[in-house]
């Protein structure tokens, strides 16, 4: 009996640990670290940059050598007949023999080395490639800054739903209490019926509320799941609270932070799109230059009636010739002109592309700005709010037992209190999130 209970303890014991185990605990910090390394959409903006790195490969190595092996081997299952004059061979003049050339099989090998001497479209090439990597670099670190603010804002919608859950039932708590109390009163006559359908009234939708919130706050998890980057049905445990992640960002020298548009994101990416025109309409213009290209080959060729080829006794005959091409494009019925001036259009087009970025960012950055002053301002009207509200509905109970306030008073000042506790957790959310909106926009993050 003593072992089979050592035996039970232990298996609860090690199915406690490995519970533990499974569950994910996440600072708000440790989380957006962990999206950045496991968000499926960070980890393609990765793989991107890898593939843009490819590719710049793949254009580089087109002007270098290239080398190329090729085999032909032909097995006449009838050979061709040429009409030759008889008197060449002693005959009648007017007269025609029948003549098979060469053998009835052949082999041919040879390689070939190819090498571009000049071609402007591959020096625009080269540029280009080294464009769209940059290119590929400013999608991943947009797509961070994305990443970041979305744990952020799920993080902490995570957090909202919690507290939200908490204060609800605390409420409930305390309404229970009230409408026992008031049940007994009435029940002694000493209080109307209609004080108890308030009070119930009240109860009964604070508990909707929670029902709503508590799924609510399922989904808040499941999305957060995502967003970092796990199973949607993985357990996590946050580790940060509401009110102290509020009170980290309350950081008022943000507001006074520099506006360079030049070194936000967006503008980045307007620039390179800028530049990658520009190649375009250089890729144009370098069309109507000449091409070189330079070759060398060799190869060795064997003929036979018969498939002899792989005998010592095969006579192979050698040959190497080397060369070079030059191609010069001369009228193309104006189609290069009509392409260079449509590149020209376009690159006027992302050069005004361009300044409207910067000038929405400027107006980006200032609105991002005035938007977490506000939050900061509205979580400290918020909390005033919040603490008269409750001095409100704790006199208004007071007053209530007191026979003084009527069960409408009672309920008008729990309803206030009900939507100030909302507004007060809404106002601390605001604060995070309004702060990444910021932090994002203005491309500045917080070191680790």
């Amino acid at each position: 009996m003593t072992k089979r209970i050592i035996l039970l303890f232990s298996l609860i014991l090690t199915t406690s640990v490995m519970a533990q185990q499974d569950t994910k605990r996440f600072s708000l910090q440790e989380a957006i670290d962990y999206a950045l390394e496991n968000n499926r959409t960070a980890k393609n903006a990765a793989r991107d940059i890898t593939a843009a790195e490819k590719q710049k490969w793949e254009t580089t190595s087109t002007g270098l050598p290239q080398i190329s092996a090729k085999i032909d081997y032909n097995n006449w299952l009838k050979q061709q007949v040429s009409l030759i004059p008889a008197e060449f061979f002693g005959g009648n003049p007017g007269e025609f023999a029948e003549v098979a050339f060469g053998t009835k099989q052949t082999m041919n090998a040879t390689i070939t080395v190819n090498q571009k001497v000049f071609d402007g479209s591959y020096l625009v090439g080269l540029q280009s490639a080294k464009v769209f990597l940059e290119i590929s670099k400013n999608a991943k670190e947009k797509t961070d800054l994305e990443v970041r603010k979305s744990v952020i804002d799920a993080y902490g919608n995570v957090l909202l739903s919690e507290e939200s859950i908490a204060i609800l039932k605390r409420n409930i708590a305390v309404l229970e209490k009230n409408l026992e109390e008031t049940s007994k009163i009435y029940e002694n006559g000493l209080e109307e019926e209609e004080s108890v359908e308030q009070l119930q009234i009240t109860l009964s939708g604070v508990k909707s509320n929670l029902n709503n919130t508590t799924r609510l706050n399922t989904l808040a998890y499941q999305m957060l799941n995502i967003t970092l980057g796990i199973d949607i049905e993985d357990n996590i445990t946050l580790t940060d609270s509401l009110e102290s992640l509020t009170s980290q960002n309350i950081v008022l020298s943000l507001l006074d932070a520099e506006e360079n548009v030049e070194n936000t994101i967006d503008y980045k990416i307007a620039a390179n799109d800028k530049r990658s025109k520009e190649l375009l309409l250089k890729l144009e213009k370098s069309k109507a230059l000449p091409t070189i290209d330079a070759f060398i080959n060799g190869g060795y060729a064997g003929n036979n009636n018969s498939f002899d080829f792989l005998k010592k006794e095969q006579q192979w005959f050698g040959s190497s010739l080397i060369g070079v091409n030059m191609n010069i494009p001369i009228f193309s019925s104006l189609g290069r002109s009509a392409a260079t001036q449509r590149a020209k259009i376009n690159l006027d087009k992302s050069t005004d592309d361009l300044l409207e970025t910067s000038q929405k960012l400027k107006l980006q950055i200032s609105r991002a700005k005035s938007d977490y002053r506000f939050s900061i301002e509205d979580y400290e009207n918020k909390k005033q709010n919040l603490n008269l509200a409750e001095r409100i509905e704790q006199k208004n109970q007071t007053k209530f037992f007191e026979g003084i306030a009527s069960s409408f008073d009672l309920r008008q000042a729990q309803t206030q209190l009900y939507t100030s506790q909302q507004e007060y957790l809404q106002a601390m959310l605001d604060v995070i999130n309004k702060k990444a909106e910021l932090e994002t926009v203005l491309n500045e993050l917080p070191k680790n």
